[in-house]
């Protein structure tokens, strides 16, 4: 039986079909986020998506909150603001769930969160990136590009919070 040969990562996988070139950088961090975080969680057991080790924030924390802010930044680089739901959210992120959403649960929604935003950058165009945007109540400044850049470098920063914990996680296992 053969095996077949890993990818190489995605920025080296070459041009994202149908995203212009400015935004390959976004695209390809967000298909790694992806990628890195199904193969990071593979052997997790259910009884450890909520774990806290040492006080650090669980990997339930992190995947729900990677989709959840993923969503609003992408939100508010479209120049739209947060919707009740998108609100609620935000708030449910800071404690655990009852009941606890399971892992598929929790990677559904960050792969969804992963093609609408490989999507809303299919729709940008680099004409685009430098177009004011305002950013939550207080309505910070920032742009499209800004935004896009953010949410592309937040996904990659939970990623290895995810990945870091689990490998703690599983081997702390008797």
């Amino acid at each position: 039986m053969t095996s077949i040969p890993p990818l190489p990562e995605p920025w080296l996988r070459g041009p994202v079909p149908g995203i212009v070139p400015e935004l390959y950088p976004v695209a390809h961090a967000l298909i790694a986020s992806r990628e890195d975080v199904a193969r990071g969680v593979a052997e997790l057991p259910p009884e450890l998506l909520w774990k806290r080790p040492g006080g650090a924030a669980s990997i339930g924390f992190h995947l729900s909150h990677l989709s959840g802010a993923t969503d609003r930044l992408f939100t508010y680089a479209r120049g739209e603001g947060l919707s009740d739901l998108q609100k609620r959210v935000m708030v449910a992120e800071r404690t655990v769930p009852d009941p606890e959403p399971a892992l598929g649960t929790l990677l559904r929604r960050w792969n969804e969160i992963v093609e609408a935003s490989l999507s809303q950058l299919a729709r940008t165009q680099a004409s685009e990136l430098d177009t004011p945007r305002e950013v939550g109540k207080a309505k910070l400044p920032s742009n499209v590009r800004g935004l896009l850049f953010h949410a592309a470098e937040h996904a990659q920063r939970h990623t290895g919070q995810i990945i870091t914990t689990a490998k703690i996680l599983l081997g702390q296992r008797p």
